[in-house]
C-alpha cells in the first residue's frame, strides 16, 4: 500500500507517518522506484500509535508497546510503566468528567436560571451583582 492511501485510511498526515519512521515506530519496504511501499497491517498499526500518543506515552515508550504487541512478550520493566501510564491516564479520565460535570452544570444554570438569579436582572439586562445592587 503506499503512503497517501496509509495515510488516508487511517485519518493522518502523510507527513505522519514519515515521523513514525524517523521514530522507528513503523517500517516501509522500498519499490525500485524508490516509493514507499506499506502492509496491509499498517493502517492498524498507526492507529494503534495514535491512541498511544494521544494517551500522552512518549515515542520510547510507544516503541516499546509496539515490539511488544508485535512480538508477543514484554521487556522487563514495562509492564510496570504501563500500569503506571494506565493509572495516570485513568486520573486524567476522573479529571476530565469532573470538569465536564461542572460544564453542564454551568450550561444548565445559564440556559435556565432558577428564580432566585432571575430577580437578579434588569429587564433586559445582565444580572446585577450584589455590590453594585
Amino acid at each position: 500500500m503506499r503512503i497517501g492511501e496509509v495515510a488516508r485510511r487511517a485519518g493522518v498526515s502523510v507527513r505522519a507517518l514519515r515521523y513514525y519512521e524517523e521514530q522507528d515506530l513503523l517500517r516501509a519496504e522500498r519499490s525500485s522506484g524508490g516509493q514507499r511501499r506499506y502492509p496491509d497491517s499498517a493502517v492498524d498499526r498507526v492507529q494503534l500509535i495514535q491512541q498511544l500518543y494521544a494517551a500522552g506515552l512518549p515515542s520510547r515508550s510507544v516503541r516499546e508497546v509496539l515490539r511488544s504487541v508485535y512480538a508477543g512478550t514484554v521487556e522487563p520493566g514495562l509492564l510496570d510503566r504501563l500500569e503506571s501510564e494506565r493509572a495516570r491516564i485513568t486520573t486524567r479520565i476522573t479529571e476530565l468528567l469532573a470538569a465536564r460535570d461542572r460544564l453542564d452544570g454551568v450550561i444548565a444554570t445559564t440556559r435556565n436560571p432558577p428564580p432566585a438569579c432571575a430577580r437578579g436582572r434588569a429587564p433586559g439586562g445582565p444580572a446585577r451583582s450584589a455590590a453594585h445592587g
